[in-house]
């Protein structure tokens, strides 16, 4: 039996993270593996293990350095990581997205500031209307992001430091966001999430709420031309997606690294994403 390390956050993390693990750590065993969960700040002596599995690194963003350096150690000990590191390396800093952008990936629309200001934020409202939200380049869980009105001040936690400025999309609210689950480059399932009235943000520990839903027209071929413009080839991901007030969808994220991946909403419970990790494996 193949031994999979899945690494979760640290001891103090004060998020809940096991519905997540849970169900991921079960289609894994039920695929064979035997799964233990390691803390990804201190995951011990990995050599033992047939793959490493970043699935639950929840907190990372709060940490780069040490997040950059257990990558960094995961290379020297050659060890078999899945998504493999130099796609972790690239899917930590949500500048990929002008990337995707740039080959023709349709994504949010975007400004990059290196050190946010009033006139930025001047900037960027000329461009996408009053209402805006910003986020930093490295971030997971909404947190740093801000929903800013017209009238609103730029926030003093964020000022001066880098941040992607979007427009604020109504449609997160009156439709959802939509994530595509593929494993193994092969389509799975679909899930819409959607946020608590008044507000803008879907992750489940700001009220956010999920349903399997079927992928709307286009997202599939969306999502597979946002994972072929990734460097490495990715054996799972998650894709969020969104549409545009012009009606075409649009990608949000991508994500490769640590995403809830909604396993109990597979038809196959999960079974691809073990075959996927299974196969990647043994390469």
């Amino acid at each position: 039996m193949k031994r999979a390390a899945v690494l979760v956050p640290a001891p103090d993390f004060v998020e809940e993270w096991d519905w997540a693990y849970d169900v991921e750590a079960d289609a894994l065993r039920r695929g064979g593996f035997e799964v233990e969960a390691r803390p990804w700040t201190e995951p011990g002596d990995l050599s033992g293990f047939d793959v490493v599995l970043p699935l639950v690194v929840w907190g990372y963003h709060l940490d780069p350095p040490r997040w950059h350096a257990l990558l960094d150690r995961l290379e020297r000990e050659a060890a078999v990581t899945l998504n493999p590191i130099p796609l972790l390396r690239w899917n930590s800093d949500k500048r990929y997205l002008a990337e995707l952008s740039r080959v023709g990936v349709s994504t949010v629309p975007m400004r990059l500031v290196e050190a946010i200001d009033e006139a930025a934020l001047n900037a960027a409202r000329a461009e996408f209307g009053d209402m805006l939200v910003i986020k930093p380049p490295v971030s997971a869980a909404a947190d740093g992001t801000h929903r800013l009105a017209a009238a609103d001040p730029l926030p003093e936690e964020a000022r001066g430091k880098a941040m992607l400025v979007q427009p604020y999309l109504a449609t997160v609210a009156s439709e959802g966001e939509y994530s595509i689950m593929l494993f193994g480059g092969t389509f799975s399932h679909a899930i819409v999430k959607r946020p608590k009235a008044g507000d803008y943000r879907v992750q489940p520990h700001l009220g956010g709420r999920e349903e399997k839903c079927v992928a709307p027209e286009g997202a599939v071929d969306l999502a597979k031309a946002a994972l072929a413009a990734a460097p490495v080839e990715a054996a799972y991901a998650r894709v969020d997606l969104v549409r545009l007030p012009d009606g075409r969808l649009a990608v949000m994220e991508l994500e490769l690294i640590e995403p809830s991946l909604w396993l109990q909403h597979a038809p196959d419970q999960g079974a691809s994403f073990a075959a996927a990790i299974a196969q990647r494996a043994q390469q």
